[in-house]
């Protein structure tokens, strides 16, 4: 509904080569651009034409609607799961073909570096047979690892854009539903709920399809594993495999208990959501009456129910991340000890085999599958909820029927319906009447007579219990309560229709918008903010009003559109709009003001429902009906009625109100410079949403971590991460250091010759326990205070940011669309609440792993530092390269965002308020959330390979420059160990 901007830059994806499309090349180009300036929208790729919103979601929707028509016929609850699978399933398995060589390449590299390592083990300078095939191996494993590089970030890539085209097609489907939801259907739902379902449902679809092959993936791994395992050490790899068949129905446990917090905690958030949209839009009453306080400990007690089950769900995520952790060196040390106690030599070649194994089977085993588990409980969740609203009751969809004689006509016969069945009295009973083009039908009667419920029967909100309504044209409706939306005047008025000048200037001077436009700075094209908060309610009437009168509809449900206005614009509106401008139409008028019935074709008279009486004024005047006597209930109970041409504040008129806040609220220029604080322009024009620059400084971190403990506890934590990984690698060099010793043992006799040293077993596996249990300890209490502390920042910072918007001056939220607010307590928090916590602890022990591993690696082997500094140079060349595209790719995404919160705050709004959407409406605002879904949509497709995949997959051809040192360099290694050895011999010879 806001302006949008043109896609006009092709996507390069259509026209890439295959070397492009496996190396993301196509995106250097949005790369250079970021890298020289900051990102616009204009600079942004058009989106795939099987991208587009419209056509995933009128897909997927195809498939729902089958499943739920074989769901009736099979008398059974329909499944969206099953039309999501059905939709999807051909693309989703091919990326199984890509996990499947991927991580039987991941379990065929350790059997090639054990082969290596045998060949240490057995060298001998004279076999160059051996050299051959140790440089074949070496070829192998390098080719295994390039396979893997770029497998591993095509797959990737792929299962979150096969999470996106979801995602935007449940977007399309929530949109597509919240414009069709019946009256009763609304009141199981709440605009909390249809928010929280855009906001944090929908992105559970991104997070599922990445982990979701590793469900199968993983336990086959395990087998394949186990299997290696069994040909290396024999049985006592089933030790090690108790441990995996151990952890995976736990897994299974965790997944359940996750999905029922889940579900708990998507409840009280919706109940959050819906208050703070509730705050948020009376917050000028609650500053009127100091309410500020009160409204705060109700937020905050939402906040604490719902923080309490985030808390859970974190400690069981942060149980999973310690399983990956401390998984691999559990299974180490029950395999190893079972190894040992059964009476075998532990020797090098078996320590870095089941190492390496166990080390390809951790990342999915005890990542990605326990990943899985949890993706798949809380989508689970979120299908549940999201197919409870689609099945919903909808209003039949409502289309325009062309009369067979080319005339709109509406006739109504003996109509009766209820709104509610469960009451015996009907809401309307017995109408009959039928009105043709050129006609003006006036309905009055008193307050709660049935003439808002006759219009929505006309509408078809109201479907007949007995009788027939028939509607032939198109319909127009101006409702009771005035509508906008945050934008231009002219938009308002316009609603995505095509501008044409003369038939607008036409609807302006109809309207008596003309003097009004011509007080605003900028006229038409003023913005008018959302709700419509600088706008009196006569002003919003008539913008409401001309916003029908420019559809050039056939037949107008005027719902007392006079009844915002005076006497003297009241006669203006009804003259030249209503008996001028639609006087060729079929108009059907509810009014209180009886001064116009003369002008009326025909008048309806309601009561309790029934149709008192029908005809012309002159007929009821000669029948001596007193339309006093009849509208005497609703003026008994309404206020006193004004004097004729002396407004009130209440009905005063769009030029009178205009004027009176320009005076009031907004220094003349004529007068010369204003004082400074009079001199803000205080027309709460809608500001576009400023946008971040540049990287995110130290302070935004600070800020964060302060927020969630001291930094006595922050510096705690850190030593404690650091312990962790120390003794995290202390196990591994002991467990090393235990097979040299036992190697060295193995290669010395004894003046006899035939018999083999003997280790203190006791001592060394003691050693080798303690070792494992601190790091088992250090594991879990890490992971458990990252999750603790992290969560605990979200909720100091939801706190703070409420704090200020409760100190926020009126005059931001006039400035500022609910939607946007609304943005930051639903998305933003979620993500604080749910993926910062586990993307900082996945960061820190991938950051600890890579520092221990470069350190333990240059202890052993120092030159292997010559050609690592070149390449960290190139590599923190490259982040930096890439962090200033995608940081701007992810900002544009996120100051998109509001727009669909706004969409789903004015869809939701028109509902809960009573107000309808005609049919060609409906096509408006489905058209209007297209556009915001598209530009969203095109925003993430770049951001996925924006995520990390483009940077990954070129970091991984960084490693492949460092993989021929590592493996080509086996002669020079092994000439290394066998002169280091002779050393040794000489040494302890001369001793």
């Amino acid at each position: 509904m806001l302006p949008v901007h043109t896609e006009v830059k092709p996507n390069p994806l259509q026209d890439a080569n295959l070397c492009s499309r496996l190396f993301f090349w196509w995106l250097n180009p949005l790369f250079k651009a970021g890298h020289k300036r900051r990102l616009e929208e204009d600079d942004m790729f058009s989106v795939l034409p099987e991208d587009r919103s419209k056509h995933l979601g009128e897909e997927l929707q195809g498939y729902w609607d089958k499943e739920v028509l074989r769901a009736k016929k099979d008398a059974r609850k329909p499944s969206l799961t099953k039309a999501i699978v059905k939709c999807y399933w051909k693309s989703y398995l091919i990326l199984g073909i890509f996990t499947l060589i991927e991580e039987t390449t991941r379990v065929v590299q350790p059997i090639f570096l054990g082969k290596i390592i045998d060949y240490f083990e057995k060298y001998d300078s004279d076999d160059s047979a051996a050299l051959h095939t140790a440089y074949g191996y070496a070829a192998v494993l390098s080719l295994c690892t390039l396979i893997l590089a770029i497998l591993h970030h095509l797959y990737f890539y792929h299962v979150q854009c096969a999470g996106m085209r979801i995602r935007v097609a449940m977007c399309h489907m929530i949109y597509r539903k919240a414009l069709r939801l019946s009256n009763s259907a609304m009141g199981k739902t709440t605009t909390g709920q249809i928010v929280n379902l855009l906001s944090n449902d929908v992105n559970k679809f991104d997070q599922v399809t990445i982990f979701l092959h590793f469900l199968w993936a993983g336990p086959l791994q395990a087998i394949g594993v186990t299997i290696l395992l069994w040909v290396e050490i024999g049985i006592s790899c089933l030790a090690g495999l108790a441990i995996l068949v151990i952890l995976l129905p736990l897994q299974s446990c965790i997944g359940k208990l996750f999905s029922s917090l889940r579900s708990k905690t998507a409840a009280f958030t919706d109940a959050r959501i819906r208050t703070m949209n509730e705050v948020i839009t009376g917050m000028r009453i609650i500053k009127m009456y100091a309410w500020e306080k009160s409204f705060a400990d109700l937020i905050t007690n939402l906040r604490k129910k719902e923080i309490s089950k985030i808390l859970g769900s974190s400690y069981l995520r942060g149980m999973n991340m310690a399983s990956f952790f401390i998984a691999n060196k559990v299974i180490l040390f029950v395999t190893f000890t079972t190894y040992v106690l059964l009476g075998n030599k532990i020797t090098a070649s078996h320590v870095f085999v089941a190492m390496t194994l166990y080390g390809a089977v951790r990342l999915t085993v005890t990542l990605f599958f326990p990943s899985a588990i949890e993706r798949v409980s809380e989508a689970v969740v979120s299908v549940r909820r999201i197919k409870n609203f689609l099945l919903l009751d909808e209003l039949p969809e409502r289309k325009a029927q062309e009369p067979s004689d080319g005339k709109a006509i509406v006739h109504v016969q003996d109509f009766t319906a209820f709104w509610d069945k469960a009451l015996d009295t009907p809401t309307l009973q017995g109408l009959s009447f039928t009105a043709r083009p050129g006609e003006l039908l006036a309905v009055v009667g008193p307050v709660g007579a049935g003439k808002s419920s006759l219009l929505s029967a006309v509408l078809g909100e109201l479907p007949p219990t007995s009788g027939l309504v028939s509607v032939h044209g198109r319909i127009a409706y101006v409702s009771q309560q005035p509508w906008v939306f945050s934008g231009t005047v002219r938009s308002n008025i316009l609603f995505g229709r095509k501008y044409e000048k003369e038939r607008y200037e036409k609807v302006i001077k109809a309207c008596a918008l003309k003097k009004d436009l011509q007080l605003l700075e900028d006229g038409d094209l003023t913005v008018i903010g959302d709700r419509g908060a600088t706008l009196s309610g006569g002003q919003k009437a008539r913008v409401n009003l001309a916003r029908a009168v420019y559809q050039d509809a056939d037949i107008y449900l005027l719902d007392d559109p006079l009844s915002a206005v005076d006497a003297e614009v009241g006669k203006h509106l009804f003259q030249l709009c209503i008996c001028q401008t639609l006087h060729e139409k079929i108009t059907i008028l509810v009014t209180h003001q009886l001064q116009y019935l003369k002008a009326a074709s025909h008048i309806l008279i309601l009561k309790d429902g029934e149709m008192v009486q029908k005809g012309t004024y002159t007929e009821f005047l000669k029948s001596g009906v007193d339309f006093g006597s009849l509208l005497k209930k609703e003026n008994e109970e309404a206020e006193p009625s004004p004097v004729p041409g002396t407004p009130t504040l209440r009905n005063r008129t769009f030029s009178e109100a205009s004027i009176w806040s320009q005076q009031s609220s907004r220094p003349s220029l004529k007068d010369g410079v204003p004082d400074a604080q009079d001199a803000e322009n205080t027309q709460a024009a809608q500001p576009e949403e400023s946008r971040s620059e540049g990287r995110i400084g130290f302070k935004a971190y600070k800020n964060y971590f302060s927020a969630g403990a001291s930094w006595f506890f922050i510096i705690f934590l850190v030593l404690l991460n650091l312990m962790g990984q120390v003794f995290y690698v202390l196990q591994d060099w002991w467990l090393s250091h235990w097979a040299n010793r036992q190697g060295a043992l193995n290669d010395t006799k004894n003046a006899n010759g035939n018999v083999t040293g003997t280790l203190d077993l006791s001592w060394y596996l003691g050693i080798y326990t303690g070792l494992t249990a601190v790091t088992v300890l250090f594991g879990i209490a890490r992971s458990l205070l990252v999750f603790y502390v992290l969560v605990n920042a979200s909720q100091t910072l939801h706190n703070r940011m409420f704090e200020s918007i409760l100190k926020a001056p009126v005059l931001f939220f006039d400035r500022n669309p609910i939607g946007r607010i609304l943005n930051r307590f639903s998305k933003d928090i979620g993500h604080m609440d749910d993926l910062l916590p586990l993307t900082f602890l996945d960061f820190i022990q991938t950051l600890l792993l890579v520092v221990s591993v470069i350190a333990v690696a240059a202890a052993v082997i120092p030159w292997i530092l010559i050609p690592l500094v070149p390449l960290s140079i190139i590599f923190v060349v490259l982040r930096r390269y890439f962090l200033e595209t995608s940081r701007d790719v992810k900002r544009l995404e996120s100051t998109s965002q509001w727009l669909l919160r706004s969409l789903a705050l004015a869809c939701s709004g028109l509902q809960c308020r009573g107000l309808v959407l005609v049919p060609d409406d409906i096509k408006m605002v489905r058209r209007a959330s297209g556009r915001h879904l598209r530009r969203l949509c095109h925003r993430r497709c770049l951001r996925v390979p924006g995520s990390g995949k483009d940077l990954g997959c070129w970091a991984g051809w960084l490693g492949l420059v460092l993989l021929p040192h590592a493996h080509g360099d086996v002669p020079v290694v092994c000439e290394t160990e066998r002169r280091s050895r002779e050393y040794d011999d000489f040494c302890g010879e001369g001793d």
